[in-house]
C-alpha cells in the first residue's frame, strides 16, 4: 500500500506526523528516508506528539548518540544511522531487540540499512519540493504496518 501526501507547509507535515503517531502500535518500525534537511527529525517530533510525548520539543536528531528514547503512549526509540558505515555497526546497537520490543522504532536514513530492518515496516520518504514543501511517500507491505497506513489514509479525509 502506498500513500502520497503533498505537504505545502511544515504545519501540514506536522499534522501528518501527529496522525501517524496516533495509528502506530507496539513493535512498529518506521524507516525515514530523505536528503539532509528533508525534515526527517521534524517528522519524528510530530510522530512523538501523536504518541503522547509530554514535551516533543525534546526530540532532536540523535546523530552523535545514535539512539534517543522518549516516553509516550508507547516507548519511542529514535535511531539516526547517518554516521554508521556498516551493517554490523547498526546491528551492534542491538536493533533487533528494539524491533521485537513493545515500543515504536523510528529509523532515520533507513535506506542505508534496509536489509537489516524487518520486512514488515513502514517506509516514509520525504522529498523536498520547495523551501517548506514536501512530497511524503508512505509505503507498507502486507501486515500490521499496512493496516496502520490504511488507518492513516482514512484519517486524512477527516
Amino acid at each position: 500500500m502506498r500513500l502520497v501526501v503533498d505537504a505545502q507547509t511544515p504545519e501540514m507535515t506536522a499534522k501528518l506526523g501527529h496522525r501517524l503517531g496516533n495509528v502506530l502500535f507496539p513493535g512498529a518500525v518506521v524507516g525515514l528516508v530523505g536528503p539532509l534537511g528533508a525534515g526527517k527529525t521534524f517528522l519524528v517530533r510530530a510522530v512523538a506528539e501523536g504518541l503522547g510525548v509530554p514535551d516533543a520539543r525534546i526530540v532532536s536528531s540523535p546523530t552523535f548518540v545514535l539512539i534517543q528514547e522518549y516516553p509516550g503512549r508507547l516507548p519511542i526509540y529514535h535511531f539516526d544511522t547517518y554516521r554508521l558505515r556498516t551493517i554490523s555497526e547498526f546491528a551492534d546497537l542491538g536493533v533487533h531487540e528494539y524491533f521485537e520490543g513493545v515500543g515504536v522504532c523510528l529509523v532515520e536514513w533507513a535506506d542505508r540499512f534496509a536489509d537489516v530492518l524487518p520486512p514488515d515496516r513502514l517506509t516514509v520518504t520525504l522529498e523536498p519540493t520547495g523551501p517548506a514543501s514536501r512530497r511524503i511517500v508512505l509505503e507498507a507491505g502486507p501486515g500490521r504496518h499496512r493496516e496502520a497506513l490504511a488507518q492513516l489514509a482514512d484519517s486524512a479525509g477527516s
